[in-house]
């Protein structure tokens, strides 16, 4: 029973989803953010490395993309490409965020 302290030790906390801007370069590296620095560095970089991926495997398929759109249920990532690199925005969704198309 001596492990179950450790799960239930601290109370549960809410994550709160990320907010702001990741500019990252070619290589995925985080060159600037507005992302809180409270939010986990590691959760940054795969999303920019998912960002990038995307926008490297357009490019091999000849369909480049200037901008992508990912709406999740409570998130919505909005990138544009730079020169390799890309700008990353982060919105987190509410029940009263309006939707656009």
């Amino acid at each position: 029973m001596e492990f179950l302290k450790k799960f239930f030790s601290s109370p549960a906390a809410v994550k709160q989803l990320p907010s702001g801007t990741i500019t990252v370069d070619r290589a995925g590296a985080i060159i600037s953010s507005t992302v809180t620095s409270a939010y986990p560095a590691a959760v940054l970089q795969a999303i920019s490395r998912e960002v990038l991926a995307l926008l490297h495997e357009a490019r091999e398929a000849q369909m480049p993309l200037s901008e992508i759109g990912i709406h999740f249920a409570s998130l919505r990532v909005t990138a544009r490409e730079l020169r390799g690199g890309a700008i990353i925005f982060l919105f987190p969704q509410t029940a009263l965020s309006p939707v656009s198309n």
